[in-house]
């Protein structure tokens, strides 16, 4: 006997889900056949949606709310919708684009269009997914040169820093014996002298 299924995919935990599942209850889609991916979509490496491929067998239907939730990598996602379709020989629904159903226009026609608008539409999933990395690069450069800093806050200086910095510049203590006072490792001693240097010199200015 035939079932429906869901395909419900957000692209992390606190992103909420609740569009695409009331879009399966209007569906029909028994509760316990909507499987629920909360991960990014480049590839195709989700839990549920491996869970969903075992199940899923002929004349089967899955429903999926738009094509950028089944993912947005453009050859995995021909190459899933072939699978579903071809190999398993299951229907694909595609709810936002009623022209990506492969229940119409089984006939050679049906099929050419349905395939035509699907690689067009996994085309612009994957080129939006390149555009959101983009913005995102381009944001954190726009951040840093405001000077925004990224990453966890050093640790506060120690309280003898600055006399041992002092004695360390003046070639009284080698980078050993500098860290070993201030309980830090060599490496780090160095780097923050460094930038405490840097600072003192910028504020003579």
């Amino acid at each position: 006997m035939s079932q429906i299924y869901g395909y419900v995919r957000v692209s992390s935990k606190d992103q909420n889900e609740d569009r695409q599942m009331i879009a399966m209850n209007e569906m029909h889609v028994p509760k316990e056949n909507i499987f629920v991916d909360k991960q990014s979509g480049k590839d195709f490496k989700r839990p549920q949606y491996q869970q969903l491929l075992k199940r899923l067998k002929q004349d089967d239907l899955l429903y999926i709310k738009s094509i950028d939730r089944l993912g947005r990598n453009y050859e995995e996602i021909i190459e899933q919708w072939r699978i579903i379709s071809k190999v398993k020989k299951a229907d694909i629904a595609v709810m936002d684009m009623p022209l990506l159903d492969t229940r119409k226009g089984k006939d050679l026609m049906g099929t050419f269009l349905s395939d035509i608008v699907l690689q067009v539409l996994s085309f612009v999933a994957e080129n939006e997914r390149g555009n959101i990395r983009q913005r995102q690069a381009e944001g954190i450069a726009a951040a840093k040169a405001r000077g925004v800093r990224f990453g966890r806050p050093p640790a506060p200086l120690p309280g003898n820093f600055q006399d041992v910095y002092q004695r360390w510049s003046a070639g009284k203590l080698t980078n050993e014996a500098a860290a070993k006072e201030c309980r830090m490792p060599t490496a780090s001693f160095r780097y923050r002298a460094k930038a405490y240097g840097n600072a003192a010199l910028l504020s003579d200015f």
